[in-house]
């Protein structure tokens, strides 16, 4: 593994973050300019700009280390799959061009193939969560840092899953239905993550989709602050591969759900 200053580097990038994070808001709105790429998903300025900003700055605190971007992985024909930087600029690029919250901005650095930072900022909540090793994840709110540690914020006879989609499939359901959910709640960005994180929800399943650009930065402060993800089955989560597919994905509070 590279030896790097972890703390570090992730303190030095969160700037560009809040930076990224003004510019997304400016653009949004009447401002914001869509075209569609050739995979017919959505990308507009915001996300071009924010993805300049943050890579700009990692080229400079990693310069040794490469980077793959949404926005850029077309681009790319050779490709160190143990080392590099994983950006998504803007998660929930539907709902941005909607206008609505729950965007985020995203990177991730992944080292021996697993996520050793990640920082995740959703501009429009003025809440930025971050982490850089176990027991080292926090969240920044209204300028007060706190720790992260998935201490259970719900009720105690309750169990919050978020989803994907407000009408989830049978096998999410059967899910929710094995781990006692009482209730779950559409959200459409990385922000799940950082909520299970918080404390705020208990569990989040997903069949396969996306790409690891979307997860890498949410399982980074997850898992660092104490949270549990895998596959349906129970194995961990690489990075690195050849079309960068998430597999069927399951994230966990805690082992306790009701604790």
């Amino acid at each position: 593994m590279l030896k790097i200053n972890l703390k570090k580097i992730t303190e030095d990038l969160i700037p560009s973050f809040y930076t990224a994070g003004k510019e997304s808001i400016k653009l949004s709105g009447k401002n914001l300019k869509i075209t569609i790429k050739k995979d017919n998903t959505p990308v507009t300025n915001g996300d071009l700009t924010v993805d300049k900003i943050l890579q700009d700055t990692i080229s400079k605190l990693t310069p040794n280390i490469q980077i793959v971007s949404e926005e850029n992985v077309s681009e790319i024909k050779k490709f160190d799959n143990t080392n590099f930087w994983l950006i998504d600029p803007i998660d929930g690029t539907r709902e941005y061009i909607k206008n609505k919250n729950e965007y985020t901005l995203n990177a991730a650095l992944i080292l021996n193939k697993k996520p050793v930072i990640g920082i995740i900022y959703a501009p429009k909540l003025k809440r930025l969560f971050y982490s850089f090793g176990k027991n080292d994840a926090y969240e920044i709110n209204k300028n007060l840092k706190t720790k992260l540690n998935c201490k259970k914020l719900t009720k105690k006879n309750e169990i919050l899953a978020l989803s994907n989609s407000s009408t989830p499939s049978d096998i999410i359901l059967n899910i929710h239905q094995k781990y006692n959910v009482t209730r779950y709640v559409k959200c459409s960005s990385s922000l799940k993550f950082c909520l299970i994180a918080a404390g705020e929800f208990d569990i989040y399943a997903a069949r396969a989709r996306a790409k690891e650009w979307d997860i890498a930065a949410g399982h980074a402060i997850a898992e660092h602050a104490g949270a549990i993800l895998t596959t349906f089955s129970g194995k961990k989560i690489i990075y690195g591969k050849k079309d960068f597919a998430n597999p069927a994905l399951l994230l966990k509070r805690s082992n306790n759900l009701m604790k």
